[in-house]
């Protein structure tokens, strides 16, 4: 292709992911991977971050994986600054599905955002890059965080330190020893999750709870309502 029909193809390319069809601008995603011209990487990009769209929003992650990483990985780094929570949110998936290790470190800056839904993208972007060796200090670090949020969002939690490995089961022992009677239920349904994967976790977290509230004879020293 001539450098004006390509200019001209990637134009029409930025037009359709902007276009109202959520079908139109799943095509044009999956044309822009196909192709892999970096030269669309800013605009695939820019496009994660307001894309409304999940299916959308995988094909531009896939699309982004098909570019030279040399290009996109600096700009998604970029985009973990944005003000914007879900261009932090995708650029930080993007990223664990590319694997490039240089973006540990930024990446572990965004494990305690404020934003829920950025904090666990971080968790699982930081599993899926921790370089070998450094997955306890990942561990201790991500054990701060037990009891933070809802059900799904401490799920979330659970699934990325039970990826680690044996070397999260320290931090869960520490944990375990809590004054917060939440955070020693989540650290014991955290290990009962590591332990036996096919368990229940909400099962675990309400045993776990009613545990770390009344004892394990359940009885409450301090009239404790049981909950």
């Amino acid at each position: 292709m001539n450098t004006t029909g390509h200019t001209q193809s990637n134009t029409q390319l930025a037009a359709a992911l902007a276009g109202a069809n959520p079908s139109g601008r799943l095509r044009a995603a999956l044309t822009a991977g196909t192709q892999g011209d970096a030269a669309l990487v800013e605009t695939l990009v820019a496009r994660c971050a307001i894309e409304p769209d999940f299916f959308v929003r995988d094909m531009l992650t896939w699309a982004l994986c098909r570019m030279p990483a040399e290009v996109t990985v600096p700009r998604l780094l970029a985009e973990l600054r944005s003000d914007t929570a879900q261009a932090r949110s995708q650029a930080l998936h993007t990223l664990s599905k590319i694997g490039d290790r240089q973006a540990f470190t930024p990446v572990t800056a965004l494990l305690h955002d404020g934003d829920d839904e950025v904090a666990r993208s971080a968790w699982r972007a930081a599993v899926a890059l921790v370089p070998a060796g450094e997955e306890g200090a990942l561990a201790a670090d991500l054990a701060t965080a037990l009891a933070r949020g809802d059900r799904d969002m401490r799920l979330s939690l659970s699934r990325a330190l039970v990826g680690l490995g044996e070397s999260v089961l320290p931090a869960l022992d520490a944990a375990a020893s809590s004054t917060d009677p939440a955070v020693r239920a989540h650290a014991e349904a955290t290990t009962q999750l590591y332990d036996d994967p096919d368990s229940g976790f909400a099962d675990s977290v309400e045993h776990a709870t009613r545990v770390a509230i009344t004892g394990p004879g359940g009885q409450g020293g301090s009239g404790g309502d049981g909950c």
